[in-house]
């Protein structure tokens, strides 16, 4: 027989959430210093690397211990049920079978050159982003503003290494912006975070050899729920007149992958998957707020009609295959955004699953279609990049075959 642990009942109340954040951002807050900046205008101002064997050590271990610490509060709210004990069984065996790819990619996260890592946006716990930078410091380079996924309670900026590693091989630099997970804060923190660090790479990525005229956001899972909440939210200030951080203008684009845009459908799903209800609504703030963060519904308001006009091309991907947040969640947001009038579009992969499209697919190497797609938008109006695209060797592979279709059969994603 399953058992779970609810929530305390002081969960239930704004002041208690307060009173958690607080505690949560006083015990896991580290302070880290960010790397120099390095300045496209003269080559000879690129910051060299400094930091010693041991300094990379040390920081390698702060990091795990800041995600080994929330991990572990997570489960004293969760429970240790019989549903999560299997499923906790399943990720450790799942994480065994990928690990010749993680420590491939962790060793080039943590001493590659062209990674500068835990560059701090703003004053709050987690507010880090990493930046994967290109070899080529030839003019301005397109930026992609990443946000990653992980059920709004284990995200963390370095699970989007391996995007920012093999974007910044075709010129594209990767800005990953890391965010309070739930319970360090609730999705109005996460949303604000993700949106000052949306504002700090406007603000600050000409100075990393970026181009702040072609920045486009991208989201993962609860990255891409977070990211569009973010995007729409700023739309809807800047469309009344509000002060703002960054424009909207400023974001060419917004690719989201295998998200969910509509919480109220998502809820019971979510609830039957081992996310239960209790935490579910705790983290969005409570029943109330589902609207205010549910992307489908804030677009159908009419008072957003000049928010929505002020949108960019939103391109949605999505697995027919995903079990954890459906393809019809993206499916039914782009016929909203059409509805609407806003420039929209699906792309559906017959099969693949939620860890197909960003985990297993690239770790394969070679051609994969999403990452095909997203370069060549990024590199539409730019000649002499869709050449250099179209002479790149293939990409490496970092897992064999066998253990990467034994990691989809236990996946428990």
């Amino acid at each position: 027989m399953e058992t779970s642990t609810s929530l305390p009942a002081t969960m239930d109340s704004s002041d208690s959430f307060e009173n958690l954040k607080q505690q949560m951002e006083a015990d896991d807050l580290i302070r880290v210093s960010s790397f120099p900046r390095r300045r496209a205008v003269n080559k000879k101002a690129r910051p060299r690397r400094q930091q010693s064997f041991g300094r990379e050590i040390g920081h390698a271990a702060a990091e795990t211990y800041l995600v080994t610490s929330l991990s572990f509060k997570l489960l004293g709210y969760l429970g240790v049920g019989y549903r999560w004990i299997t499923r906790l069984l399943a990720l450790a065996l799942y994480a065994m079978l990928l690990m010749p790819g993680f420590l491939q990619v962790a060793f080039q996260y943590f001493f590659s050159s062209q990674v500068r890592r835990s560059i701090v946006y703003g004053d709050q716990p987690r507010n880090r982003l990493d930046l994967y930078l290109p070899s080529n410091e030839d003019g301005l380079k397109p930026v992609v503003a990443f946000v990653t996924g992980g059920a709004w309670i284990i995200g963390y900026k370095a699970w989007g290494s391996l995007l920012g590693l093999q974007l910044a091989e075709r010129d594209i630099i990767v800005a990953c912006i890391d965010y309070r997970n739930f319970p360090q804060g609730t999705i109005s923190d996460m949303v604000n975070d993700v949106s000052q660090g949306i504002a700090y790479i406007c603000k600050n990525i000409i100075e990393y050899g970026g181009d702040p005229n072609r920045i486009y956001l991208m989201g993962q899972s609860a990255g891409a729920h977070i990211s569009s909440c973010a995007l729409l939210q700023q739309a809807i200030k800047e469309s009344r007149g509000n002060s703002i951080s960054w424009s909207v203008s400023q974001i060419k684009a917004y690719f989201g992958l295998s998200g969910g845009y509509n919480l109220l459908n998502l809820v019971d799903h979510f609830h039957n998957r081992g996310l239960y209800r209790s935490i579910f609504l705790s983290i969005m703030e409570g029943k109330k707020s589902l609207e205010q963060f549910s992307p489908e519904v804030m677009v159908q308001d009419p008072s957003s009609d000049k928010a929505v006009s002020m949108l960019p091309h939103i391109v949605l991907f999505h697995g027919t295959a995903d079990s954890s947040i459906p393809s019809d969640a993206s499916k039914a947001f782009v016929d909203t955004l059409h509805r609407r009038g806003a420039r929209a579009e699906l792309i559906l992969y017959d099969g693949k699953t939620h860890t197909d499209l960003f985990l297993q697919d690239p770790l394969r190497g070679g051609k994969d279609e999403l990452f095909d797609y997203v370069v060549a938008f990024i590199h539409a109006d730019d000649k002499e990049a869709l050449a250099r695209d179209a002479m790149a060797p293939p990409r490496r592979r970092y897992v064999p075959e066998i253990l990467l279709r034994l990691a989809r059969r236990v996946s428990p994603f």
